[in-house]
């Protein structure tokens, strides 16, 4: 009998590509999406490369009354991924009141369900954020928790205080916490990747926009910066190798017994690239060039920031194997495919 797992926003950008290892893997897989963010087209791709259409809920998880029909339509979840939250910094700081509402609502409405539906554990999908502008780098999961800077990366800090909150209190349930650092590339097949509603909020998307003469150029925030280009610099994590984490840290709370109940695991690939050394390997992957043109500094942004993956290689046995160029040559491919249709 394969374990089936719920994976809210499955239709989003890191959600249908784990919902892919996991399929891949042998689970069964619920998707629960209000489609705010995302299409469901997406899962014709999801089922062009693993052959299997899962099972498929359009719904607001902040309605707990929606979520308990899924579950009493769909028994025997054992495990959900939660990645059902809205993820733009600048927007939040415009709508504060709809990251709160959507971001925490989910989660509770989710915590609140778990036990009843009999539900053993939750991997929750949280941000190198909460980590603000870091004292040094590499970041361990021992460093410490600063003020967050937008409404969405406070989202970030409440929700894992809410999960352990929540465990402490003698809740039955597990928690794998992870902190993503940046997330980028899309699957090898084309099938699937970053397809953002409106302008790009990320770098990546934006990037192959303008390579693909969507955008005008790319405007690279600050080049005066203390790195040595002046660029930003960031831990770019490949989103495949990202979405087998998630399928690890759910095998990992539904098969061992004696971890412990609440578990946090930073996620990068443990080296910091810098925004113009990204785009030089992405023209140097794809032979293209990408318009772009130095910008003011863009307030709020973070100097330096990348993870030291240590834990999560030597405990999880996860590590980051996808090489920066190969991950810029399958945005590439996912971009033309886009813009083919």
């Amino acid at each position: 009998m394969k374990d089936k797992i719920l994976v809210t926003g499955g239709t989003g950008y890191i959600g249908s590509h784990t919902v892919v290892e996991l399929q891949n893997a042998g689970y069964d897989v619920v998707i629960i999406d209000n489609l705010s963010n995302s299409n469901v087209k997406v899962l014709d791709g999801i089922e062009a490369i693993t052959g299997i259409r899962p099972v498929f809920v359009e719904g607001d998880c902040t309605n707990i009354d929606v979520l308990r029909k899924l579950f009493e339509a769909n028994p025997g979840i054992k495990g959900i991924i939660n990645f059902a939250a809205s993820k733009a910094v600048g927007e939040s700081v415009q709508k504060p009141l709809l990251y709160y509402r959507n971001n925490l609502n989910t989660l509770i409405n989710l915590l609140d369900l778990m036990p009843e539906f009999g539900v053993k554990g939750i991997v929750f999908s949280s941000s190198c954020t909460v980590y603000g502008e870091p004292d040094m780098n590499p970041i361990d999961e021992t460093a410490p928790i600063k003020p967050a800077t937008s409404p969405y990366g406070n989202t970030k800090q409440i929700s894992e205080e809410i999960i352990e909150d929540y465990i402490k209190s003698g809740a039955p349930i597990k928690s794998i916490l992870l902190r993503y650092f940046n997330p980028i590339g899309a699957h090898p097949s084309a099938e699937i990747g970053e397809l953002p509603l409106g302008v790009p909020q990320n770098l990546v998307p934006y990037l192959t926009q303008a390579a693909a003469g969507i955008r005008k150029e790319l405007t690279v925030f600050g080049n005066d910066y203390n790195t040595p280009d002046g660029s930003c610099i960031r831990d770019y994590i490949d989103v495949v190798d990202l979405a087998k984490a998630h399928v690890i840290a759910i095998k990992r709370i539904l098969d061992k017994e004696d971890t412990d109940a609440v578990e946090i695991f930073n996620l990068g690939t443990g080296r910091g690239l810098s925004v113009l050394e990204l785009i030089d390997s992405f023209e140097r992957a794809t032979g293209v060039k990408v318009p772009h043109k130095i910008g003011e500094r863009r307030a709020g942004d973070i100097e330096k920031i990348w993870a030291d993956p240590k834990k999560a290689n030597e405990v999880l046995g996860w590590t980051a194997g996808v090489p920066i160029d190969e991950t810029m040559k399958n945005a590439w491919a996912w971009q033309c495919k886009v813009t083919q249709k």
